[in-house]
């Protein structure tokens, strides 16, 4: 049971290698084809290599599906989307040529045959270098910045071009909304057409440069994404280029980076690093350019490798980058927004859990609150393994923390699950142990319907039994789920914020050489949904994730950020409940009364109403997927945008005088502010 308890954060990594090349042969269709092109074909291990990968989705994959007509269809979808997701480079008449294929997936993939996959993207790359000649003859002419024009970036419900001539229309719109974004940098017309025809002349080698691994890692992901949007097939390469310069770019902005076609993307945030404490980059944004100082000019970086971008924004710490960047619930055509960032060196010191005392008045009391902020749900399994005495974990810092608050002598405690996208399940696990006397955390169902329950085993010790809070948002995930999930269930506490993110499966990676003789032969992974987690209840975290007793208001609906939102997601359901007792510290009554408490703050509590205001325009604007074209709608929406983000990151009223450091946290932070209310008035019953 314990290798499937193994989560594993990885994104998908296409990168350039030597592949299968061969002088192109006239396709069957009408589209032309440059001699000079050469055509992809598999490699002859993808086709046993494939056959490895249905058997085991299909017999150990959680969701139990079998590879038929309806899968078919669903991956011939995913595949034409993940080459073409804003529908810019294909023909209706491509989709049409190859819909003939909908329903034989199923069929020539245990076979071997990837046909289809080699096709569909010779007939890609073909349609992309027609659109780069066109983008090319575009740049000889400045557009009209003064026309009233509308650009929808959200071409997902849009059909696709019947012929060029709509396909015209649509890049010039594309490459004007880019244009837009240096005018409104203060470019002139000639200097924007340079970069821009230096981004698809970018572009359009790394076309020439795809290889026959590229094409058979997108095919096979269209493939695994049918089953859930964790399952990931991995080739060779993209292992070795995930983890390429990881250790060095800790030393910068503390981000992960991978690539996916032209685009470098965010794979994961290191807690602790100038990233996370910016709080406006997240996993799956697209950096498109890149900047030195507060001055430089920006780097466009759309169709560069992975490691020069990497170069790019690594730097000796204090230094400042800046980043343009396509938001993960944004069309690449939408809007940029620029990231400004002082480069650091990440230590595991700083993304550790850390606790601070934060004095909360209410009417005529004053309340010493601990506040222990918890990035990640961390341990080190080397020195674990090893011995080491004082190796590092989540639960062993927060003990200590416990034990100097206490000291110090604090009235309640929150934890502080903000952007905690998980970690160690042990952890999880142990740590809900400091403040329930004993019983089960979690229970796992795996693919064969066995349920592990996983218990606090510290034998009945509560090393925390004081009034407690757990604030949480839409990136709390998975561990952080567990956690927050336990506490509610056993009303051991309240849990206050945003509904978390909803990620309820366990992933393992398996390698395919493994299963195959081919020992000459590097192959790929697979990182594959084999188990799924419940709570003590008996209810999924999958899709629902944790619901806070009191919610407060939130920028982001589910549909936009969180695992409901994700396609082919693993649905919610619910098994049996455990046998557990709950401790009753918590009633109906009392989150009743906190409730009211809140909305009577809503009414009255200038921060919070700033932040309502600021989250509902930011919604507003988020539904307006129809781009302005005109260079002066165009600035007014950047001013406001602007306006939004900064209001969003402080709600500080600038006129306002701190003369104490903590209320003007406290003011910066609303939601934390807001939880450190309830938690006094939670305090306050305890001691009543």
């Amino acid at each position: 049971m314990n290798n499937l308890l193994l989560i594993l954060l990885l994104v998908v990594s296409l990168g350039f290698s030597d592949g299968s090349e061969h002088l192109v042969q006239t396709s069957s269709q009408d589209q032309l084809v440059s001699d000079s092109l050469k055509v992809l074909e598999p490699k002859p291990e993808h086709s046993s290599e494939t056959f490895v990968i249905i058997n085991l989705l299909n017999r150990y994959h959680y969701r139990k599906a079998t590879l038929n007509d309806s899968l078919s269809s669903v991956v011939f979808d995913n595949y034409f989307e993940s080459l073409d997701p804003n529908k810019s480079y294909f023909l209706k008449g491509d989709l049409d040529y190859f819909e003939k294929y909908r329903y034989r997936i199923d069929n020539d993939l245990p076979e071997g045959n990837l046909d289809f996959a080699y096709q569909v993207f010779s007939i890609y790359r073909e349609r992309s270098l027609d659109r780069m000649d066109y983008v090319h003859e575009l740049l000889k002419t400045e557009p009209d910045f003064d026309q009233k024009e509308y650009f929808e970036t959200d071409r997902e419900a849009l059909p696709w071009p019947e012929n060029k001539i709509e396909q015209n229309e649509v890049w010039a719109k594309i490459i004007k909304s880019q244009a837009l974004s240096y005018k409104l940098a203060g470019k002139e017309w000639k200097d924007i057409a340079e970069a821009l025809g230096k981004r698809y002349k970018r572009v359009e080698k790394a076309l020439y440069q795809y290889n026959s691994e590229d094409v058979y890692q997108a095919y096979m992901n269209a493939l695994t994404s049918a089953y859930d949007p964790h399952t990931d097939y991995f080739s060779p390469i993209a292992k070795e280029n995930f983890q390429i310069d990881m250790s060095l770019s800790l030393e910068g902005i503390g981000a992960q980076l991978t690539q996916q076609l032209d685009y470098t993307k965010i794979a994961d945030i290191i807690p602790g690093g100038p990233a996370y404490k910016s709080q406006r980059l997240q996993k799956d944004d697209k950096i498109i350019g890149v900047a030195q100082g507060d001055d430089a000019e920006f780097v466009d970086v759309v169709g560069w490798r992975l490691d020069e971008v990497v170069q790019k924004i690594r730097g000796p710490k204090g230094s400042v980058v800046r980043l343009q960047v396509i938001k993960h619930d944004k069309d690449i055509n939408g809007l940029p927004d620029t990231i400004r960032l002082v480069r650091d060196k990440i230590k595991l010191e700083k993304s550790a859990a850390k606790a601070e005392i934060i004095p909360i008045t209410e009417g005529n009391q004053t309340f010493s609150l601990g506040v222990i902020n918890i990035p990640s749900f961390y341990l080190n399994f080397e020195e674990m393994n090893s011995g080491v005495k004082d190796y590092r974990s989540t639960t062993r810092d927060v003990k200590k923390l416990i034990d100097s608050l206490n000291q110090k002598g604090v009235d309640g405690l929150m934890i502080d699950l903000r952007y905690n996208g998980g970690g160690s399940l042990q952890e999880a696990i142990e740590l809900t142990g400091l403040f329930i006397p004993k019983g089960p955390v979690v229970q796992v169902r795996n693919t064969d319907n066995s349920v592990d329950i996983m218990e606090d085993e510290d034998n009945g010790k509560v090393y925390y039994d004081g009034p407690l809070a757990v604030l949480t948002n839409r990136y709390s995930a998975s561990a952080s789920e567990i956690f927050s999930g336990a506490i509610q269930d056993y009303k051991r506490g309240i849990i206050v914020g945003e509904n978390t993110f909803g990620k309820g499966t366990v992933q393992n990676l398996i390698d395919i050489g493994r299963y195959m003789r081919q020992s000459d032969v590097e192959l790929g992974q697979l990182k594959m949904t084999l188990a799924k987690f419940y709570r003590v209840t008996g209810s999924s975290t999958q899709k629902l994730g944790v619901a806070p007793d009191i919610a407060f208001p939130s920028p982001y609906d589910d549909e936009i950020f969180g695992e409901s939102g994700r396609p082919n997601a693993l649905p919610w359901d619910e098994i049996s409940s455990s046998n557990f007792k709950m401790t009753n510290q918590i009633s109906p009554k009392l989150i009743s009364k906190l409730e009211a408490l809140y909305q009577n703050h809503l009414e009255e509590d200038k921060d919070l109403q700033n932040l309502v205001k600021e989250i509902e325009r930011a919604k507003e604007l988020r539904k307006q997927t129809a781009v302005s074209l005109n260079l002066e709608e165009r600035r007014l929406l950047q001013q406001e945008d602007e306006e939004i983000e900064d209001n969003l990151s402080t709600t500080l009223d600038q006129g306002e005088v701190f003369t104490d450091e903590n209320a003007k946290k406290l003011s910066e932070d609303p939601y934390l502010k807001e939880g450190l209310r309830l938690l006094a008035e939670l305090s306050k019953i305890k001691v009543g």
